[in-house]
């Protein structure tokens, strides 16, 4: 009976129920239906009985599923070194032309380490192991001994997978890099570097924020520097990383000269195991995995989309957390590295996506819990006492290395966008309505320079009003009719639609 509920599904899913794999519950699996054709749909992948698997064969479910799943390395890394090698042997010589068998013993190589001994001679066109009209791809490296192409983002040590949909589609046609530097040259000089300094600071505090900190001054200035830093051109590598963690932290117990030798974990509200919400890779995996990110962080924004770069290399920071302290706020920084790399971001100007994030702190904690969760399960957590723990890593070193980054990247493309599109222009047409205010009330009333910048915020942020009890608080400093005079040139601002224009030249 068992053996039957398991053929019900296929390939991946297949591979993933019996052999007890170490694997994330995928976004759609293959299951046998009534159906005349393959069909996607309902987050399924629906086959006919005859394009099915006949067999509980680890092969044939392989091969299956690279020619109607995808590419799926957590689940391949495990599944394929299982398979004898004189099994893939045989499928080679029967089909030594075959895309998929040829993709299929490339990366039995890799995973098993061995080579498949009495290679045939292979004729056919190199081939690709990511359909680049269903995946993000990188650039390729080739592997002329089954002649195929690796073109994922990363390497086969580590990858993340960005599948092209259509949010991710719009992203990269959307231009938002290269839109965000159009629209901040097109402002008089002083306007930008109020709007930027506006940017750098805010992009502080809110980063802060997420973590549900307020920044004395030292650390909102050292953050700013770290922010400014982003446009050094500096490649990334263990001592940089290290100096970038101590310059984010105040406290000297906590600051890094090397990543983590320790485990460390995240926590959330609940007691005991309950509330330990994520445990990143062990220490001695750390390591590894960051050369495998730095090389990607260091290189993939000049080859792929910036903001796909940016949003992998923020995201995979975070999931590998090679520090005891600071990753959030220094994988947010790692956003801005990335689109600084890029060579498309031009010196000093600055997306402030941690205000977005801010804003979207739901949409940023299921971005982040797409991995942690799934993750937070392969690991048998036992409660000591007094906060210590016990950690039993269950599953495989894939789920660290292997991710799919599709719902951070179509994130990342969405807090760009915000970014841009309302936290830049709004608060640069804010600036340009309190300059026109200001010019309408300067001649009118004698005030205090702040008092007035104050009431003149105070009434903006009010829709062209100002209540009784903000009145009662500058009554001993504001003649009433001041009052009344910056409310009148206020809305006369607002029905004008001064500053609403997103070219101010």
């Amino acid at each position: 009976m068992f053996a039957e509920k398991i053929m019900a599904v296929l390939g991946y899913e297949y591979l993933r129920r019996a052999g007890d794999l170490a694997a994330f519950p995928l976004r759609r699996h293959a299951e046998a239906r009534p159906v005349t054709r393959v069909l996607v749909e309902n987050g399924m992948i629906s086959v006919p009985v005859q394009v099915a698997p006949q067999t509980d064969d680890w092969l044939d479910h392989v091969l299956f599923a690279l020619k109607h799943e995808g590419v799926n390395l957590q689940v391949l890394a495990q599944a394929l070194p299982r398979i004898p090698a004189e099994r893939l042997q045989g499928a080679v010589r029967d089909t030594p032309n075959g895309q998929y068998v040829r993709i299929a013993a490339y990366l039995w190589e890799h995973f098993a380490g061995q080579r498949l001994e009495q290679r045939p001679e292979i004729a056919a066109p190199y081939v690709d192991v990511f359909d680049a009209a269903q995946y993000v791809t990188g650039p390729s490296r080739r592997e002329p001994r089954w002649r195929v192409n690796f073109n994922g983002l990363g390497s086969l040590a580590y990858c993340a997978t960005v599948e092209r949909t259509p949010a991710i589609a719009a992203g990269i046609g959307s231009r938002i890099i290269e839109r965000a530097g159009e629209f901040l040259n097109s402002l008089e000089p002083a306007m930008r570097d109020r709007a930027l300094t506006w940017a750098y600071l805010h992009e502080t505090e809110d980063s802060f924020a997420i973590e549900h900190e307020a920044p004395t001054e030292d650390k909102a200035r050292l953050f700013v520097q770290l922010l400014h830093q982003a446009h050094n051109g500096r490649r990334l590598d263990e001592d940089h990383i290290c100096e970038l963690q101590s310059s984010t932290v105040t406290n000297q117990f906590v600051r890094a000269d090397q990543f983590r030798t320790e485990q460390n974990w995240l926590r959330g509200p609940g007691r005991g195991t309950s509330g330990v919400t994520y445990v990143p890779p062990s220490p001695d995996l750390v390591p590894p995995l960051m050369a495998e990110w730095m090389n990607f962080a260091n290189d993939a924004p000049r080859q792929v989309d910036p903001i796909i770069a940016a949003s992998i290399a923020s995201f995979g920071f975070v999931f590998i957390h090679p520090f005891m302290d600071g990753n959030g706020r220094l994988s947010r920084f790692m956003f801005h590295k990335a689109l600084c790399m890029s060579g498309r971001l031009a010196e000093g100007l600055l997306l402030p996506v941690s205000v977005a994030m801010k804003r979207h702190e739901a949409e940023y904690l299921k971005a982040l819990q797409s991995y942690s969760k799934p993750a937070r399960e392969q690991v048998k957590v036992m409660w000591i006492g007094e906060g210590d723990y016990t950690f039993e890593f269950k599953g495989d070193d894939a789920i660290f290395r292997y991710w799919d980054a599709t719902e951070c990247v179509e994130f990342g493309f969405a807090m760009a966008a915000q970014a841009l599109d309302v936290e830049l222009r709004q608060e640069t047409g804010f600036l340009a309505k309190y300059d026109a205010v200001l010019r309408r009330v300067n001649d009118q009333v004698d005030m205090v320079g702040n008092d007035l910048s104050t009431l003149i915020v105070i009434c903006l942020d009010a829709g062209g009003t100002i209540s009784s009890k903000k009145r009662k608080r500058y009554a001993n400093k504001v003649p009433q009719a001041y009052f009344g005079i910056i409310e009148e040139a206020v809305q006369e601002v607002l029905e004008d639609g001064e500053g609403d224009s997103d070219d101010r030249a």
